[in-house]
């Protein structure tokens, strides 16, 4: 996996980290899919999955360059740090973007999401009747979990570090949504949302030279929740490598029927047209958690009514969504006969 990479490969991969890393933050969509239609899901699972005793070895012992080298470093580190610039940067303009045209995002994704299960499915020419099984059983384990209901939010550090773990797979597991996989475990306002923002708070008023929030009771158990939640991020991140890089060299074309009925069954949890359920009292009353969120129920969808405009305009973006993964295809091939 080792190689010379030029300045514009390393800009590409500090972007696909971006995408990752915005991807990831959006409930319903798998930074996974990122990796998968960029052409680089294998490096990254490979790389990650270098991160083991040997690699503890070199680093106890000093061998800094060799153990740069062998956990494929530049890979790793321009990757992650696209994920992190995404989350104080790319993912506060999809927030912006679902507040004030929740179903065109929506509908864009959904578009991406249709263009991925072409660009997986396209060259997939070994269906036979374990592989149709194989597929048979992610699309069901897709569409049950985009029916689950949301739990209630926990701040248990044990659960915050559990979280992590699970939440992580939306990176490794293409269709996997880990932010959805949050709202299911009732913590994504808490660890998506406020954790971040409290990140991003702290920064800023470090940068100002503002320490006030050494005495912020709040604010440090936000930070702490953070910490916990990053440090099982990490760790379900290179346990599930480990796996995953055995599955994909022993099963690989299973393992892909299994994901591409996964993407289709998650399409469910992307569906544009959906309205949020709330939780209610027994006055109708809709009931607000600790952070003052109202709580979510799960997501009622309905056919869209075409005579309004805002649906056709919903239309042409998943049509721009599917047409990106597109030219993403042709890109990719493009480059490899350039190559």
């Amino acid at each position: 996996m080792n190689k010379q990479r030029t300045f514009l490969d390393k800009l590409f991969l500090v972007i696909k980290g971006l995408c990752m890393g915005a991807a990831n933050k959006v409930p319903g969509v798998s930074g996974g899919i990122v990796a998968f239609v960029g052409g680089f899901y294998e490096e990254f699972i490979y790389s990650l999955q270098k991160i083991n005793g040997k690699a503890f070895k070199l680093l106890v012992n000093g061998r800094f360059k060799s153990l740069y080298r062998y956990v494929n470093g530049t890979f790793l580190i321009l990757l992650i740090f696209g994920m992190l610039v995404s989350y104080f940067s790319v993912s506060k303009i999809l927030d912006y973007f679902l507040a004030k045209e929740e179903l065109l995002v929506w509908a864009g994704f959904f578009g991406m999401i249709l263009g991925s299960i072409y660009y997986i499915g396209k060259d997939f020419g070994n269906w036979t009747q374990s592989t149709v099984l194989a597929a048979i059983i992610g699309l069901a384990v897709g569409i049950a979990i985009s029916f689950l209901s949301p739990a209630k939010e926990n701040d248990n550090l044990l659960f915050i570090f559990l979280c992590g773990m699970i939440s992580v797979s939306g990176m490794t597991l293409p269709g996997l949504s880990g932010s959805f996989i949050l709202i299911l475990l009732g913590n994504y306002v808490l660890l998506l949302v406020d954790s971040v923002n409290a990140l991003y708070d702290t920064f800023a008023e470090v940068f100002t030279g503002d320490y006030s929030f050494v005495r912020n009771s709040e604010r440090l158990k936000t930070l702490k929740i953070l910490a916990i939640f990053t440090l099982g991020s990490a760790t379900g991140l290179v346990t599930l490598s480990h796996i995953l890089s055995f599955v994909l060299k022993h099963y690989k074309q299973m393992t892909t029927a299994v994901l591409l009925g996964f993407i289709t069954g998650s399409l469910g949890v992307v569906w544009p047209w959906k309205k949020t359920i709330y939780q209610t009292d027994a006055t109708g009353s809709t009931l607000i958690d600790t952070n003052g969120e109202p709580i979510i129920l799960n997501y009622q969808r309905y056919m869209p009514n075409m005579a309004h405009a805002e649906n056709w305009w919903a239309i042409f973006y998943i049509l721009v969504g599917v047409c990106l993964l597109l030219v993403l295809d042709w890109y990719g091939k493009k480059r490899k006969h350039a190559l």
